[in-house]
């Protein structure tokens, strides 16, 4: 096979941490290479330094068998590379031709004296452009008005319109639905059979199975191995990223729920635009119940655990935590009131970034005792305590331990902070936004095992993920959300992946 790229001994540190060691890779001319590996293992990092993002501490870069150094994206660009980056960089209040002809606008002149863009020209190429690749999409829609499979349809556009031949994509099926994911794998099949190279990032083993010709796995910035998918299994996969053999069923008993702990009736939030996003949503949640709320991004679920934490205003409802009505209450009432939030912003409302570990850790009880002195002092050595034992508990890794800046470290690991903080809270009522968001399966697995355990000690969970599998695989009760409104609410034991898949489009209709 002919190498389209070949990575040398490519080493790249960062502050305390080496985050590719010695890597020597090649990705081959027309295949799909997928890069899997733990949170921190340094696939990102690899790929970041391929499109000119960062450059490397040590080694080399071919491409087509000459070596490059790519110091911008503008360097990969020229060499024929392209990247999908796991948040979508599109500007929201422009069209769809003007994002992807953006930086290299064609020009024609007015009065043959005044260049301007010639919109009507490039409107017609991408639209030929999506008709020949199989990306059908209206190029005269303005961005904020498509949903998340068009954005990242236009997202592909964009590498495609640079003429790109080799395309990376970063964790690309991480907010969509089952129907969107399989036609985005068979996009990513067909560019691969008119001649184009992929390297593909994820978590979702699966996916790899699917459409990967080889996959290499990285573990703490080193390279594991190169394998042919084909032949390999997923457990040996998994058990190569994690280290370890890692279950990737959970095995939930059946039980009865306990008494009602959350009531939410006919509850409405409007935006400041007055468009509304939650209409009128009923539901409860009673102990030893996980009950999921499941959508495409942006279909008033986020705004739902939001209100009842209180971080935004309703428009009508009530809300009810163990009997006690919290419609208007102070954020600190509703948690000490029971409620648990791991939310779905984690660096805007999880977490300080810039306050070390042990003070994100005790940011809900520092003011009680031991952690605070009945003179309100803080004990900082009641904190290191509490901080060793979630660190460990929950494993938080980090530079630092109990100093480590929160800024500092991995998203997956910020992510377990987060758990770690609200679960030792023991509260009645715990919300998970996109609780296993960017974690790999070795993590997911053990927050998984830990959301299990809570059901079984009775707390009632609230969860909400856009992942359909782990709704499937945790829930007892699922509500579906479409357009702030709830489609349906039954039981998680008759409902098949693709009938929620439907309900989450808003195209199954209930039949009487």
């Amino acid at each position: 096979m002919e190498n389209l790229v070949e990575f040398r001994h490519i080493t790249k540190r960062f502050p305390g941490i080496v985050a590719n060691d010695d890597i020597s890779l090649s990705v081959h001319k027309g295949e799909i290479l997928a890069i899997l590996g733990e949170n921190g293992a340094g696939k990102s990092t690899l790929m970041s330094m391929l499109f000119g993002m960062y450059t490397p501490d040590e080694g080399e870069i071919f491409v087509r068998g000459k070596k490059e150094v790519i110091t911008s994206p503008l360097v990969a660009n020229s060499l024929n590379i392209g990247m999908v980056h796991q948040h979508f960089m599109l500007v929201e209040n422009q069209s769809i031709t003007e994002n992807i002809i953006m930086g290299i606008e064609p020009k024609k002149r007015k009065f043959g004296l005044f260049p301007v863009v010639d919109l009507e020209a490039s409107h017609e190429k991408v639209r030929q452009l999506s008709l020949h690749y199989q990306l059908e999409v209206n190029p005269k829609e303005i961005i904020e008005n498509v949903p998340v499979s068009t954005r990242q349809r236009v997202e592909i556009l964009k590498m495609l319109y640079r003429n790109a031949e080799i395309l990376i994509f970063d964790e690309p099926t991480a907010v969509l639905t089952p129907q969107e994911i399989e036609s985005l794998l068979q996009i990513i099949n067909t560019l691969r059979q008119s001649g184009k190279t992929v390297i593909l990032i994820t978590h979702k083993l699966d996916e790899i199975k699917k459409i990967a010709d080889r996959c290499a796995i990285l573990c703490k910035g080193k390279l594991i191995d190169v394998l042919d998918v084909a032949s390999t299994s997923v457990q040996h996969m998994s058990a190569l990223m994690v280290g370890r053999e890692v279950s990737l069923t959970l095995e939930k008993e059946e039980h009865e729920r306990g008494s009602e702990v959350l009531k939410v009736e006919n509850l409405s939030v409007v935006s400041q635009d007055h468009i509304t996003l939650v209409d009128s949503v009923s539901f409860c949640v009673h102990e030893g119940e996980i009950l999921a709320i499941a959508g495409v991004s942006g279909n008033g679920q986020v705004e739902i655990a939001d209100a009842i934490a209180g971080l935004i205003p309703i428009k009508g409802g009530t809300i009810q935590l163990q009997e006690k009505d919290i419609t208007n209450a102070q954020v600190r009432e509703r948690i000490e009131a029971g409620l648990s939030y791991i939310p779905e912003d984690r660096h805007a409302v999880g977490l300080i970034l810039d306050f070390p570990l042990k003070e994100n850790l005790c940011l809900k009880q520092y003011y009680r005792p031991p952690y605070s002195s009945k003179g309100g002092i803080l004990q900082y050595e009641a904190m290191e305590d509490l901080g060793k034992s979630l660190i460990e508990a929950f494993d938080i890794r980090t530079s630092k331990g109990n100093d480590t800046l929160v800024r500092s470290m991995s998203g997956g690991n910020q992510q377990k902070a987060i758990i770690a903080r609200e679960i030792n809270l023991d509260s009645k009522l715990i919300m998970f936004v996109q609780p296993t968001r960017g974690l790999d399966v070795g993590a997911i697995e053990a927050i998984h095992t830990r959301i299990n355990t809570l059901r079984k000690e009775g707390k009632a969970i609230l969860l909400i993920s856009l992942e359909l599998d782990e709704v499937l695989q945790l829930a007892d009760t699922i509500l579906v959300m479409y357009n702030g409104k709830v489609q349906t609410i039954r039981k998680a034991n008759e409902l098949t992946k693709l009938q929620v898949g439907e309900y989450m489009m808003g195209v199954h209709v209930e039949k009487n």
